[in-house]
């Protein structure tokens, strides 16, 4: 096993959710609950990374931030609507934000 980072963010709708984080390029790779009404904790994931979300109230807060880093940033901000990518003195990069106020930065750092 190749050790790795996954951190968890807390959502209200898993399948929106999902749906949203689509346009970063993560895929649905798991889903658990404990019983058919209880919330679910999902894995999304793309080459390199993995996020975990939970419908879980005490998983984790709203609000949370979490960088990305990518080899293309253009082609993520014309995924995402066409935002702006800023440069800044470690490369350059740019903000959206989910479904449930997470803040999500993408960016890439100079060749």
């Amino acid at each position: 096993m190749t050790e790795r980072l996954a951190p968890v963010l807390r959502v209200r709708d898993a399948d929106a959710a999902v749906a949203w984080y689509a346009r970063l390029g993560f895929a649905r790779q798991w889903e658990h609950r404990f019983a058919p009404d209880l919330p679910r904790y999902v894995s999304i994931a793309r080459p390199g990374m993995e996020i975990h979300l939970s419908e879980h109230a005490g998983d984790a807060r709203p609000g949370t931030l979490v960088y990305l880093y990518v080899d293309d940033v253009d082609a993520l901000a014309a995924a995402c609507g066409g935002v702006e990518v800023g440069s800044q003195d470690w490369g350059r990069d740019f903000v959206v934000t989910d479904p449930d106020g997470n803040r999500i930065r993408v960016g890439t750092v100079p060749a």
